[in-house]
């Protein structure tokens, strides 16, 4: 992991983290917002802020960084310094840009200008949460619609009731008993249709059992067995680029060799407590010498040869 990504992860969980010798990132509240203008809702949410006068170690970088990659305080905070002196030379020359914190930039007057990135919140309470843009209700303009309506066409109620002819309400009356004597008869149709399809399922159904009660089924010819021959390939010649004292010295060089295109790879401490790293590994020794001559003419004049299984 970077620097960054463990200030990071403790951004998450703390108001203040300061890495040493180079300032503190500070996280303040901010409440939910709706912007009048483009109508936005914006999330309760942390902000990122940078003091360059908070300096000194508290420890709080150092031991997390110790924990989670189990290696001595100590080997924490070297690697804490080397990272600090990294960003300070970058800074020199450019803008430097830490990945989920922000941007750093130099004024005319040497003074650190700081840019927090805006799409990480760090307000767990409000995670999952994001800004959405919510259109404008407009209930008063529609009242108004339906008033003006309303005036242009009004109802009129009458209190006299108009007689109907008593022929139409016999006529209402017999359609009515005959609609229901209809419904009555299709209803008895549908369920003797009914039972006379669940009766000739459940004959099927009988049959079909019987027929499987009576089949016998006979399997007389054996499946072929299948061999699978896995061989795994040894590479015991391995071109070595150095040996570290911390761990985190050699995986740094890992990343930087798996940059350039090598099969980098962590081999293990050897007899002096030493990590080593190697640019490769093969299974002939003719192919390792002649890497290693190779290396040695374009990358590193020290490099060696380590013969040993692992």
């Amino acid at each position: 992991m970077r620097l960054s990504d463990y200030i990071s992860d403790l951004l998450f969980r703390y108001e203040c983290v300061i890495v040493p010798d180079f300032g503190g990132f500070i996280t303040n509240t901010k409440p939910a917002i709706i912007s009048p203008y483009t109508k936005t809702f914006y999330p309760p949410h942390k902000l990122i802020t940078y003091n360059c006068h908070l300096r000194n170690n508290d420890g709080l970088l150092a031991n997390y960084i110790s924990t989670v990659d189990r290696m001595p305080y100590d080997s924490a905070l070297n690697y804490i310094r080397f990272e600090v002196n990294q960003w300070k030379e970058e800074l020199k020359k450019t803008d430097l840009t830490l990945e989920r914190l922000g941007r750093f930039s130099l004024d005319i007057n040497n003074a650190i200008i700081f840019e927090p990135q805006t799409d990480i919140n760090y307000l767990t309470e409000a995670y999952g949460l994001a800004s959405f843009v919510s259109p404008e209700i407009k209930r008063e303009e529609y009242v108004k619609q339906v008033e003006k309506l309303e005036e242009k066409a009004p109802i009129l109620i009458s209190d006299r009731k108009k007689s109907s002819p008593d022929y139409l309400k016999y006529a209402a009356a017999f359609l009515i008993a005959a609609s229901v004597i209809g419904f009555a008869s299709n209803s008895l149709y549908k369920s003797y249709k009914n039972k006379q399809q669940v009766g000739e399922a459940q004959k099927q159904q009988k049959e079909l059992e019987t027929k499987i009660e009576q089949a016998t089924f006979i399997v007389t010819d054996a499946l072929p067995s299948v061999t699978l021959n896995v061989t795994l390939e040894k590479k015991p010649y391995h071109v070595i680029a150095g040996a570290f004292r911390y761990p985190e010295n050699a995986k740094r060089m890992v990343n930087i060799l798996l940059e350039k295109g090598y099969d980098a790879r962590i081999l293990g401490i050897n007899q002096w407590g030493l990590t080593q790293v190697s640019f490769n590994s093969y299974t002939s020794k003719r192919d390792a010498i002649n890497s290693l001559n190779k290396i040695r003419r374009t990358e590193n004049e020290e490099a060696w040869l380590l013969v040993q299984e692992l």
